[in-house]
């Protein structure tokens, strides 16, 4: 891959997405610039809602990402693109699997619709279908296996917290991603969440959802592959940090990084 190339993937990701650039440094160096290219494509899909103005032209824009992939498949000259060219060269040099960037893609159409989940199953299934194909593919470059539902695992706890972490992002969009159900049981509208206002019931809210955690079942892949123990280790810090703002998530106190992050993240990989 051409250092211009990588360069710029790393930035991206670096600026764009932290948390994963943060989770690369803990794969093999030979490794890293490939991730960057995964996560650069990643970041492109994904803000997909943010920089379109209507439904329509954001499924053009992930059908022109739908066609980018198909072409690499057909090997295709890949489009003069700053993302594309590296994506290409990953894909063949790592023979990874088409259907997971499928999968990706068809995920971000639901941030078109603009529904919150009805209720918890929806929000772990978005979470899911956003994340576990891209967490598989991390895993195919790395040249790392693990059990498919200890990875499942993981990349649902992480993008779970990075969900819950993004709620004051989101009302300024007035974009929710709270399951429709847990607000009604806990009285809390959606019309009071975008008001920006301290909530009554809404920390209850955030508590329930992150009892979800219980059922995730990591097994020993998890604690052999010190990657996958990076993404476990920004997720759980993440949680102790809502935890200790008693779930208040509109709180800068919830969603700021926790004091020495990065060292904390590199400690909890060592065991």
């Amino acid at each position: 891959m051409p250092q211009q190339s990588i360069d710029y993937c790393q930035k991206l990701v670096r600026h764009h997405d932290p948390d994963r650039y943060l989770a690369s440094l803990f794969a093999p160096a030979k490794a890293r610039a490939d991730l960057w290219a995964l996560y650069a494509f990643n970041y492109e899909i994904a803000k997909t809602r943010e920089v379109v103005s209507d439904t329509t032209i954001g499924l053009i824009r992930l059908q022109w990402w739908r066609d980018v992939i198909k072409e690499i498949y057909e090997e295709q000259t890949p489009r003069r693109h700053e993302v594309v060219e590296p994506l290409a060269g990953i894909i063949k040099t790592h023979d990874l699997p088409r259907e997971l960037f499928d999968n990706l893609i068809y995920a971000r159409e639901f941030d078109l619709e603009g529904l919150a989940p009805a209720n918890l199953e929806g929000l772990l299934n978005y979470c899911d279908f956003t994340n576990t194909p891209l967490t598989t593919l991390a895993l195919k470059i790395i040249g790392e296996e693990a059990n498919q539902e200890a990875i499942k695992a993981v990349s649902v706890h992480y993008a779970l917290l990075g969900t819950l972490r993004a709620v004051p992002y989101m009302l300024k969009s007035r974009r929710m991603m709270l399951p429709q159900e847990i607000l009604v049981k806990y009285n809390v509208s959606e019309q009071k969440i975008y008001d920006f206002n301290k909530v009554e019931n809404l920390p209850q809210v955030i508590s329930e959802v992150l009892m979800t955690k219980n059922q995730f079942r990591y097994d020993q892949t998890v604690h052999s592959v010190r990657f996958l123990k990076a993404m476990k280790a920004i997720a759980d810090l993440y949680e102790h940090q809502i935890e200790s703002a008693q779930f208040d998530v509109l709180s800068t106190n919830a969603i700021r990084r926790p004091p020495f992050f990065e060292f904390r993240v590199w400690v909890k990989t060592l065991f």
